[in-house]
């Protein structure tokens, strides 16, 4: 009966992330700096606002667009932290974790032969979901662009056919954010093409040196944005996402969410709740303590001489090679195997990735310092051959 199963999901691949954490996980003493989760625990006024809802038998289906009191307090964060501007009751939806998020915008906008571009390298997460819908992943090539997805970049790729750009900022794999002139430059371009933006700005409150500025501000009308509790409350586990579009949009984006989930859990509504009022600040504690660890294990990065662009957010640097000679999903097993250290091969994030790997830097100061002290070694073992 193999024979009868959907081409295009056979024709799709687990994760390179997930797959080369699996294949290395049960290696002794290792240290791993591969998954982005975040080290912190959820804040407990959010787990204790979860058990309460338990115990008053929150357990019923909610609405399908998520709990209008949650909804409200979704338009009200990034009203108040970006400038947005949604009607809770028309124009946002929750959604199970961003992925959800991601999978039904591009299943309400794409069509059979449509194209959407993106950055390469970039998170393997939309790269299938296009592929499924039958539309055409174009990767725009910004590598020799310090990793910014500019609109110099974006206009070599558009064509007829294309039906959106996908914009994640900070970036997954190499934590490079966008400046409010570069959307500014990006918006001006799309301002009169007939083409959607996918802004997955789930890392926006971990940026690092300038205050994230939303492209929905710009181009409202065209814009889906993304975001979530996963990164910014240390809440991966909850699953909760939020997608913000205008309404002509999100009500057709809700059809595809309703037939897709019925609604997000009921329990992690009510702890989302708690995150985006009580705790809307929760992110800056955290966010203070990746400034120190990017700056150690930039410099420590340096003195090793490996080449690197320092990013502007997230938790992740996103590392050129240092052996050519070999592709980097055998580099990168090569140094679980000589110094027990895991990091994410390149190729993992597009043909675009390859020659470089991802280390995430969310975990503690003591873990890195002994990975980057491995890492060292085994640089040093190379040069001797």
């Amino acid at each position: 009966m193999e024979h009868l199963i959907n081409k295009k999901v056979k024709n799709i691949d687990i994760s390179g992330i997930r797959k080369f954490f699996n294949m290395v996980a049960g290696t002794k003493d290792m240290i791993s700096f591969t998954i982005g989760q975040p080290d912190f625990p959820t804040p407990e006024h959010v787990k204790e606002a979860a058990k309460k809802a338990i115990d008053q038998n929150f357990t019923t289906y909610t609405h399908n667009a998520g709990d209008i009191h949650l909804r409200k307090s979704a338009a009200n964060f990034v009203q108040k932290k970006y400038g947005l501007s949604y009607d809770p009751e028309s124009e946002v939806i929750v959604t199970t974790g961003a992925s959800e998020a991601i999978d039904i915008a591009f299943r309400t906008i794409l069509e059979e032969g449509s194209e959407v571009i993106l950055p390469g390298p970039v998170y393997p997460g939309y790269e299938p979901i296009i592929r499924l819908c039958g539309a055409k992943p174009v990767l725009a090539d910004i590598r020799e662009n310090q990793f910014r997805f500019t609109a110099n970049v974006i206009k070599k790729y558009i064509t007829e056919k294309t039906r959106c750009i996908v914009l994640p900022y900070p970036s997954n794999p190499t934590g490079v954010s966008l400046t409010k002139e570069e959307l500014e430059e990006i918006a001006l371009l799309l301002k009169e093409l007939d083409i959607f933006i996918l802004a997955d700005e789930i890392y926006s409150e971990l940026v690092f040196d300038q205050p994230h500025v939303s492209i929905g501000t710009m181009l409202r009308e065209k814009t889906i944005v993304i975001n979530g509790l996963s990164k910014s409350h240390s809440m991966t586990g909850w699953r909760i996402g939020l997608l913000f579009a205008p309404q002509y949009l999100s009500q057709q984006i809700l059809k595809v969410h309703q037939y897709n989930v019925t609604c997000a859990t009921s329990i992690s509504q009510m702890a989302a709740i708690e995150a985006l009022t009580l705790g809307m600040n929760d992110a800056i504690v955290m966010k203070k303590e990746y400034v120190k660890r990017r700056e150690y294990v930039y410099n420590r990065l340096v003195e090793m001489g490996l080449e690197v662009v320092k990013p502007d957010g997230a938790f992740y640097f996103f590392i050129k090679q240092p052996i050519s000679s070999m592709n980097s999903f055998d580099f990168c097993l090569d140094l679980v195997n000589r110094v027990g250290v895991a990091v994410v091969p390149g190729s993992s994030f597009s043909p675009l990735g390859e020659g470089y790997f991802r280390l995430s830097f969310a975990c503690s100061m003591e873990m890195l310092d002994e990975g980057l002290n491995r890492i060292e070694n085994y640089l040093k073992q190379k040069e001797r051959g």
